[in-house]
């Protein structure tokens, strides 16, 4: 494991440096569990006092929060920022692959840049492009014209259907399925007639896709994903969405075909939208929500019941169920009201 003294790490990170720099790091963890020899760090005020009792070599913090800590600290305006730095720098994950595996199975077509890697049993079919320091891990399935991007690395049985492309140092989980037929038919006499798919699915620089997510090609244009745009885990991307730069998507989200998503926006985890609407720039939408209609100014957007106990929850339930009956009888009072006005 690697390990780095908290004078470079201040260093590194433009950071404060507060104590002995001298003290080795080579772990992080949380507030609450970590040990000698690693950092920990504070980001939410509720855990300020675990400071008293943190066992950490070091904590990264605000200003604010310095008073409250007597050992060796790094002091920063975004501890949570500078915690995801840390972590990237003490990062002990194995790459995918690290070599050109025998057993993969590549066509003579195949444009192979400089220091590619390319894990056991992947498949690689004709005319595909990887860029320098592409990284496929075992049993990859990569169709046919498809372009990887420089830098961009494949978990192990990522499938990407031909003619995708993927631009510069993305990072795709396993289980991902990219390129396949979106949800197309046309009905003729109760017998379903399939629409093949044409278009394709390009995706941008900096983009990462969680496990088990699909993202299906366009049926005539082509599905969008923008730059720095992140994905979670088993997330459905219907044909032919666009989804703007610098989004967020949290897991187990389902979008339906057509839909176009600005920049800056973030969707919380099992939210599901319509198709053929539209969300604007810098939207947030909460966990869970439906979104059925298009959103056009910036903001906080939810939907949906908050957890109630059963009791309560039948009782709004059953009022819900009974609206439009209420309805009817409220515009029937303001009827015979107006009447005795009268």
């Amino acid at each position: 494991m690697p390990s780095i003294r908290l004078a470079d790490l201040a260093q590194q990170l433009d950071a404060e440096l507060y104590g002995d720099g001298d003290v080795c790091i080579s772990g992080i963890a949380s507030i609450q569990s970590a040990k000698k020899g690693q950092i920990t760090f504070l980001s939410n005020r509720r855990h300020r006092k675990n400071l008293a009792v943190c066992q950490a070599s070091a904590v990264v913090l605000t200003a604010s929060d310095l008073g409250s800590y007597h050992g060796p600290a790094l002091v920063v305006s975004n501890p949570y920022l500078i915690y995801a730095r840390i972590a990237q720098l003490l990062d002990t994950t194995p790459q995918p692959a690290t070599a050109i595996s025998p057993s993969a199975v590549i066509n003579n077509t195949v444009g192979i840049g400089k220091n590619v890697a390319i894990g056991a049993n992947a498949v690689i079919e004709s005319d595909v492009v990887l860029g320098d320091q592409v990284v496929i891990g075992a049993g990859c399935f990569i169709g046919k014209h498809a372009h990887i991007g420089a830098g961009s690395r494949l978990w192990a049985n990522v499938s990407i259907y031909h003619e995708v492309e993927i631009g510069r140092n993305c990072l795709i989980q396993s289980g991902t399925v990219i390129g396949s037929d979106g949800f197309g038919y046309a009905n003729a006499s109760n017998h379903w007639v399939k629409i093949p798919h044409l278009g394709t699915v390009i995706i941008g620089n900096h983009v990462e896709i969680g496990a088990c997510t699909t993202i299906d090609r366009g049926s005539l244009d082509n599905t969008q994903i923008g730059n720095d745009v992140v994905i979670d885990n088993q997330c459905q991307i219907a044909h032919n969405v666009v989804i703007g730069n610098n989004t967020a998507i949290a897991g187990g989200v389902i979008m339906a075909g057509s839909l176009k998503i600005g920049r800056d926006c973030m969707i919380g985890g099992a939210s599901v939208i319509n198709g053929h609407i539209e969300i604007c720039d810098k939207v947030i939408v909460t966990g869970m929500s439906m979104v059925i209609q298009s959103i056009t100014e910036p903001g906080i957007y939810s939907s949906g019941i908050p957890l109630q106990p059963n009791k309560v929850w039948r009782k709004t339930a059953a009022l819900v169920m009974n609206i439009d009956n209420m309805r009817t009888r409220l515009r029937n009072i303001e009827v015979e009201v107006a009447t005795l006005k009268k």
